[in-house]
């Protein structure tokens, strides 16, 4: 007897899933402070500007731009490709999507205020 499982119906996902995955796998690499502000956008990029994430979904393949502000005290470039790496994996492994770009912009640098 061969058991057969029919799925039934289909999961859609909201920008805002794509949008808040991002936000939080970047926020979870050491070295970012926060997100910045959004800057521009791509005309099929989506995002809420306040949260520092754009997207842009065509044909299955997630393209990402995130807006970051890193702590004084850590390497750029090694900061920007771990969040490449974990905003890539978080959206492949949390969707099943491909993704197309992780692009990574920093605004600004926090160093402590000074006395």
């Amino acid at each position: 007897m061969t058991n057969t499982y029919r799925s039934p119906g289909k999961t859609t996902l909201t920008p805002d899933v794509l949008l808040t995955i991002a936000r939080m796998a970047a926020l979870g690499v050491e070295g970012v402070q926060e997100m910045a502000p959004a800057r521009g956008g791509g005309r099929h990029m989506i995002g809420r500007a306040q949260d520092g994430v754009r997207i842009a979904v065509e044909d299955n393949q997630v393209s990402v731009e995130l807006f970051l502000v890193l702590k004084h005290d850590h390497n750029i470039r090694d900061v920007s490709r771990d969040v490449q790496r974990q905003v890539a994996r978080a959206i492949a492994e949390m969707t099943g999507m491909e993704i197309g770009h992780v692009n990574i912009h920093i605004q600004d640098i926090d160093y402590p205020e000074e006395a």
